[in-house]
């Protein structure tokens, strides 16, 4: 078998936002397919893990869920620097979270690795009768500041799996085109095993060349 479908890689993403907003609904319909309309508030920081395909690698995502709350804010914004993206997550029936979406934003950005892919979210698409903030507001920030944008679901489903695999992705594509250093962990890439015991089997200057032609 070709090393190109050995080749795995631990994406760390983060989501951000205000409280409240369904960032761990969509995290638990992600990892679990299933929602629970009754979730505590977030407390620090939860973390959640799926296993992936890209181009028939084989991507884990690690996802922490970080708090919305304002206390919270000094210990999340540590979880910026391991991170190679980021979803950002307001709610459509609430114009207050979409009021605060450059604020932090530029946390986001003053806190991560300059490549980092930020994905922005619309949740709760199914309550259209709520809605305070227009779809085409969301892409009009979106393209102004060089973001993914869609709306989701987190109860009907709607976009979830698409949310966070285009995320991946996005991250993946850079890892492709060398903007991503892959031997440093801290910009939230981490080689899997399975690479590792492919270039180890291999050996020699002529197994090295085999496992860089065609691989990344």
């Amino acid at each position: 078998m070709s090393c190109c479908f050995l080749f795995a890689f631990i994406l760390a993403v983060m989501m951000r936002w205000y409280y409240s907003v369904g960032k761990s609904c969509l995290l638990l319909q992600f990892t679990d397919k299933r929602f629970q309309p009754v979730h505590d508030l977030t407390i620090g920081v939860e973390f959640g893990a799926r296993m992936i395909t890209i181009d028939g690698k084989q991507i884990k995502l690690q996802i922490w869920d970080t708090a919305g709350q304002e206390s919270f804010r000094s210990i999340t914004r540590s979880y910026y620097r391991g991170a190679a993206g980021a979803l950002l997550v307001y709610d459509i029936t609430r114009r207050d979270t979409f009021n605060h979406l450059t604020t932090w934003l530029e946390d986001a950005r003053q806190h991560s690795n300059s490549n980092m892919v930020i994905m922005l979210i619309g949740n709760k698409s199914d309550l259209e009768s709520r809605r305070e903030v227009k779809k085409e507001e969301g892409e009009a920030f979106a393209r102004e500041h060089g973001l993914i944008f869609m709306e989701t679901s987190a109860k009907t489903a709607s976009n979830v799996e698409e949310a966070f695999i285009n995320t991946a992705k996005e991250i993946y594509e850079k890892i492709q085109e060398g903007v991503f250093d892959i031997n440093n962990e801290a910009n939230g890439i981490k080689i899997g095993p399975q690479h590792a015991a492919t270039n180890s089997t291999m050996g020699g200057s002529q197994g090295g060349q085999q496992a860089g032609g065609g691989c990344c």
